[in-house]
């Protein structure tokens, strides 16, 4: 498969606005890898406090938004959409790491490999990348869950 639009992803992801941090996929290939685009710009609401004379965008960001190009990936692979049912939780980050600053105006493409799928976790490598230049790197587990009463999750069914 090609790309999605936003309108696609938002079918994929749960997350909405101000914490939807993916823009556009430019190639999935399901159950293997997916590219996205995130367009870092100064409107983002973390900019006014990180840092207001030095906009760099948090660390942490780029990782959420690694994981949620790896819930886009799990989620087509599996043939999901996204629902108030479901829950994709970020289980594990390893050997992470930050290698420049994303500012205003970059471009951060993210590329997620699967790895694994192992008894409903899902463990990927991820890159962000900013032009050609490796911005940060991460191993990352997932799973996804299905909300019960009372706040409680169990495993989601497979297809």
């Amino acid at each position: 498969m090609s790309g999605m639009d936003i309108n696609k992803i938002l079918e994929y992801l749960p997350h909405r606005y101000p914490f939807l941090l993916v823009d556009r996929v430019v190639s999935c290939e399901p159950g293997k890898r997916l590219t996205a685009l995130k367009n870092v710009t100064i409107n983002e609401p973390y900019f006014q406090g990180h840092f207001p004379h030095h906009p760099v965008m948090p660390g942490v960001l780029i990782i959420e938004a690694m994981a949620q190009a790896c819930a886009i990936l799990t989620f087509h692979s599996e043939q999901h959409r996204a629902d108030e049912r479901l829950v994709y939780y970020l289980a594990g980050i390893d050997n992470a790491r930050f290698k420049k600053p994303v500012m205003p105006g970059d471009t951060l493409r993210l590329e997620v490999t699967l790895e694994r799928h192992v008894r409903g976790i899902w463990k990927f490598t991820a890159q962000a990348l900013v032009a050609d230049a490796v911005v940060a790197v991460a191993e990352m587990m997932c799973t996804v869950r299905l909300l019960e009463a009372e706040g409680r999750t169990s495993p989601v069914p497979h297809s």
